[in-house]
């Protein structure tokens, strides 16, 4: 009687066990689910307060304590209109994971589609892509964002069907998420191209050509499962460059001006160094440094874990 063949271990799970004996990448793991569990519980106030109609907790001012030092009421201090900075700051991660993810959420989809009809159809489809991406790419990124977002920004304000939109989410952020969507795809549509030239002449596409298969399966239902992994690669590394983007667009006053972002703390927070409130900058640098450190690190060692060519190195 034969033995039970065992069955292959999914690249994710290769994956999670490359992770889980790299002690750095657990612990930045742990730090970004503190960071996450911060978020849910910024989201939850927000929504909160917005579905009944009131003013959050960390918009209203209470001049008679402002510019207080950190205390054990106020463990992070207060700012000059007596709202309490940890209050604040907490609210800014939220800001910072909304930019980042629905910014994710235009570059991801385009960024992959566009890569892949340039990379498995190439000649003319592969000329006019390439030549699009040459020409965002061409264009400074804070530049092309900003002028993208102040476009957005005016059409969302001027348009009586985004107005109930607007009740919701902030029309500035809505328009650097654009803004940064629209030139953010460029990285992605690079890599993904490169993988649908090499992957197209490939024996089991070859084989799925011969059987009939159309060139949508062939894309989307045999070769786009092989690229997969880096899509969760290129998502861990932009993400804490999405979240730098919107902090230096904040500071330079584009984007969000209704809801404390870091940026716009940050950015508030100079004027009173003066005064000696350093607390308002400190906060908001720190929540700033641990999120994108964690995620670099994390991404990195995501990266290693998931490549197959640099799995094999490793191990040789």
């Amino acid at each position: 009687m034969n033995a039970p063949t065992q069955r292959p271990e999914s690249l994710w799970a290769i994956a999670w066990q490359q992770l889980r004996r790299k002690r750095l990448a657990m612990a930045c793991l742990g730090i970004l689910l503190v960071y996450v569990g911060v978020w849910l519980y910024a989201e939850s106030n927000f929504w909160f307060a917005k579905l009944r109609d009131v003013t959050p907790a960390y918009q209203i001012s209470n001049y008679a304590i402002r510019n207080q030092p950190p205390s054990a009421t106020h463990w992070l201090g207060t700012n000059y209109a007596g709202r309490d900075n940890l209050g604040q700051i907490v609210q800014g991660t939220r800001i910072a994971f909304e930019i980042a993810v629905l910014t994710s959420c235009i570059v991801i989809p385009l960024g992959f589609v566009l890569g892949a009809f340039a990379g498995y159809f190439g000649r003319k489809v592969d000329s006019a892509i390439v030549y699009l991406f040459s020409v965002v790419g061409s264009v400074p990124d804070i530049l092309l964002i900003t002028a993208i977002a102040y476009v957005v920004h005016g059409v969302v304000e001027r348009s009586p069907s985004m107005q109930t939109v607007t009740r919701y989410v902030d029309s500035g952020l809505l328009a650097v998420c654009v803004g940064m969507g629209f030139t953010g795809w460029v990285g992605l549509c690079r890599l993904i191209r490169a993988e649908y030239l090499k992957h197209r002449e490939r024996q089991y596409v070859l084989a799925a050509r011969s059987l009939g298969a159309t060139d949508t399966a062939i894309m989307f239902r045999h070769i786009a499962p092989n690229v997969s992994h880096l899509i969760i690669i290129n998502f861990s590394l932009r993400f804490p460059g999405l979240i730098m983007t919107e902090v230096v667009l904040s500071y330079l006053g584009v984007g969000i001006a209704n809801e404390p972002s870091w940026g716009a703390i940050i950015n508030a927070s100079k004027q009173r160094l003066w005064l000696g409130n350093w607390w308002e900058l400190a906060g908001a640098t720190g929540a700033m440094f641990f999120l994108v450190l964690a995620l670099n690190l994390f991404g990195d060692a995501l990266r290693d874990a998931l490549d197959p060519k640099l799995r094999t190195a490793v191990t040789k």
